[in-house]
């Protein structure tokens, strides 16, 4: 069997080389970055990951994490306000712990990890590439992300904030503290000196919302973030793309690293038998076709300044399901 190299260790470059090593191909994980690291990201896992982390072995390592159980949303448009009960529990683990957690797994698992680039000079090797995003943006038309840990008070919810065609998300993580991630456009951000906080104060149901806790990091910016989707391969492409390098949709959808972990899971086995590229991109069109195509209609109702109006009518179980990945059964 051909040997699998994975071009990333995150999320999703972890999944494919567990899914790829149950198919009994040797794998190697090539990861140049500092890792773990802290990453800007919104910190919240669907409760299909459970499922996932069982199938890769790391289940009670993720327990043992304490990760924050969520059972509620709360969308704020303005001072508008609506509250929904999550169907079934998710979590909120930070991309710190939960990136050590896998590659460290996956080590232990017989994956060999690289801490160099990956060279395109390799030959008789299965490529995935996990690597994560490649935005390109005009100036004027990029969107940059922020986060920080607080301490203070949690609870058990997944807040949303949309405003001035801004988005923040705000959720408890592990060990008691409360991840704040959030997406605006450049312009944006820089008319506040790129200081988060200073935009955030603006808002004023997130300055009260922010105001009984304290910051525990410096704020972490990163762009151009551009929504796009990579589901139909370049003719000349012979790698199997995952994660973030695959499609990057809407924050708020909160699916994003489920999306990564899923498409990383079916790279690996479709690497490891040698499927082609077609077939793979086709199992991942019918998992993120309809999460794309619903997030894409949610962020233009959110511009047309409905979307408050919107949510309160539609029940939160359709929104919750709706930009999910399709066919999943939760805790299969």
């Amino acid at each position: 069997m051909r040997a699998v190299h994975v071009v990333g260790g995150g999320p999703a470059g972890a999944m494919a080389a567990f899914a790829a090593l149950r198919e009994g191909a040797p794998v190697r994980i090539f990861e140049k970055s500092a890792f773990p690291r802290h990453k800007v990201c919104g910190e919240f896992l669907s409760p299909a990951i459970l499922p996932l982390l069982r199938r890769a072995g790391c289940e009670a390592g993720f327990l043992q994490l304490r990760p924050a159980v969520l059972s509620a949303m709360r969308l704020h448009f303005g001072t508008r306000v609506i509250r929904h009960s999550l169907p079934e529990p998710a979590y909120g683990v930070s991309r710190y712990e939960l990136d050590r957690l896998l590659l460290e797994h996956a080590a232990s698992a017989g994956a060999q990890v690289v801490r160099e680039h990956w060279s395109t000079a390799a030959q008789g090797v299965t490529v995935i590439f996990a690597g994560g995003r490649r935005s390109i943006a005009p100036a004027g038309d990029r969107l940059c992300g922020f986060k920080a840990h607080f301490s203070g008070p949690v609870n058990d919810n997944v807040e949303l904030y949309f405003f001035q065609n801004c988005y923040v998300g705000i959720s408890a993580i592990e060990n008691g503290a409360t991840n704040v991630c959030g997406l605006a456009p450049e312009r944006i951000l820089r008319s506040f000196g790129f200081d988060p906080g200073d935009l955030l104060n603006r808002c004023a149901p997130l300055s009260e919302r922010l105001r009984p806790l304290t910051r525990t990091m410096d704020w972490l910016i990163t762009g151009p973030l551009v929504f796009s989707e990579r589901l139909s391969q370049p003719a000349d492409e012979d790698v199997y793309r995952a994660g973030d390098s695959l499609g990057f949709t809407d924050p708020f959808t909160g699916s994003g690293i489920l999306n990564a972990m899923l498409t990383g899971e079916l790279a690996g086995i479709a690497a490891a038998r040698g499927a082609s590229h077609a077939s793979y991109l086709r199992d991942c069109r019918r998992l993120l076709r309809r999460p794309f195509c619903v997030s894409s209609a949610f962020r233009a109702i959110i511009a047309s300044g409905h979307a408050g109006l919107l949510a309160s009518l539609v029940p939160g179980r359709f929104l919750f399901y709706a930009t999910r990945p399709s066919g999943l059964k939760l805790g299969a």
